[in-house]
């Protein structure tokens, strides 16, 4: 069963529910965003019914927005519990502080962020939104220096964005100490017995340590094989406490040079947003992750990657980094943008009025062109955009 909600549906999602003929809540907002009357509709007091009968049965939502429907109408839920845990950082650390007794936390309001000075926090440490998403106010804080910078950044009228309160809210945030490694994202579900299956293992590539953009991720066989198996008897251990079955999540960790695991956060009852990573192997080797979900399928990585073993293959997100305020761009040069890459294999157009980014590129490289990720990354885009 699919709960789909603003801000954006992918056309492959969209594919794979009608192609699969799997069920769809009628919500408002999934009708608002798909004009299409063949699909498996079913009303929402079917779908309440389903879920509260068969509290295991595979549900997945495009977008965090569909969580505040579960907290309306199955608030009550062991669903419900477990979606509100995950979702605040503060109660996700508090769960796991047993497997992780010397990591340090504490959660502030926004107000007082500003009374806090450079003698009351320890360096290096990470402050970011108790219920965050897409990187909005996060900062890795190494200083003095930074502490400032960060505090003049943090600040209500800074930190406006389109998403609800139940997927961004800045009253509280969460101080942490700095993770050190690789930074990986991950796709993946627990499955009935409540063990994981890895989907894909992407990383989150940065430009410097200061660094907390979304620009590049990517993935390749050779990640995927490093790392799956210890992230699946990592994360099924994270799961255990939460009782979290047939439930499909988005995990961000950092590995560092010893090969400890150590989580950011983990993203409920879905994979990346935007339809990015969960769509990023279907539209480049056909392999379909809310399948594989659905069927309680385990990928086969080597069939996959099948004359593609050296490949990498990225997603890079088109954040406005460029200063350029939105009402000042005329238009985006996607041309150009992907003329720089050697196989750019889809490209999703947004509207930066109606969203906080251009749009989505997803590429395959080869060995021999890694450089263009590296550009990119360090780029603000302006030379692509068009001022008005």
């Amino acid at each position: 069963m699919f709960l789909i909600d603003k801000p954006y549906v992918s056309p492959f999602l969209i594919k794979t529910i009608k192609t699969n003929n799997y069920k769809i809540v009628a919500t408002n907002a999934a009708k608002t965003l798909i004009k299409d009357d063949s699909l498996n509709w079913i009303t929402e007091e079917k779908a309440i019914a389903t879920i509260k009968n068969k509290p295991q049965t595979p549900l997945y939502s495009n977008s965090e927005n569909a969580l505040a429907w579960i907290e309306e109408h199955l608030g009550d839920s062991e669903l419900a519990q477990q979606i509100k845990i995950l979702k605040d950082k503060v109660q996700f650390r508090e769960l796991i502080k047993n497997l992780f007794p010397d990591f340090g936390f504490k959660k502030i309001k926004l107000e007082d962020i500003h009374k806090l000075s450079a003698q009351d926090v320890s360096y290096p440490f990470v402050i970011k939104p108790a219920v965050g998403f897409f990187s909005i106010g996060v900062h890795i804080v190494q200083n003095a220096a930074d502490w400032e910078q960060a505090k003049s950044e943090l600040k209500p009228e800074k930190l406006k964005s389109i998403f609800p309160k139940n997927v961004l809210d800045t009253t509280h945030f969460i101080i942490e100490e700095f993770i050190e490694g690789e930074e990986f994202a991950i796709d993946y579900y627990y499955d009935s017995e409540g063990n994981v299956v890895v989907l894909n293992v992407l990383h989150h590539i940065f430009s410097s340590g200061k660094d907390t953009s979304d620009r590049v991720y990517s993935t390749s066989k050779a990640i995927i094989a490093q790392y799956k198996t210890e992230l699946e008897v990592f994360l099924t251990k994270i799961g255990k406490p939460l009782n979290l079955r047939s439930f499909p999540a988005h995990a961000e960790v950092r590995i560092d040079a010893q090969g400890t695991i150590v989580p950011i956060e983990i993203n409920p009852m879905r994979f990346g947003g935007f339809c990015t990573t969960g769509d990023s192997l279907g539209v480049t080797l056909g392999f379909n992750s809310y399948q594989c979900f659905f069927e309680n399928r385990k990928p086969d990585w080597d069939r996959l990657f099948k004359g593609k073993e050296d490949k990498t293959f990225s997603i890079v997100i088109l954040d406005n980094s460029s200063g350029i305020a939105a009402e000042d761009v005329l238009s985006f040069d996607y041309d150009a943008l992907t003329a720089d890459f050697e196989k750019p294999v889809l490209v999703r157009k947004l509207d930066i009025m109606e969203y906080p980014v251009f749009g989505f590129v997803f590429t395959e490289s080869s060995p021999a062109n890694r450089g263009e990720l590296d550009e990119v990354l360090v780029s603000d885009l302006r030379e692509y955009i068009i001022e008005r």
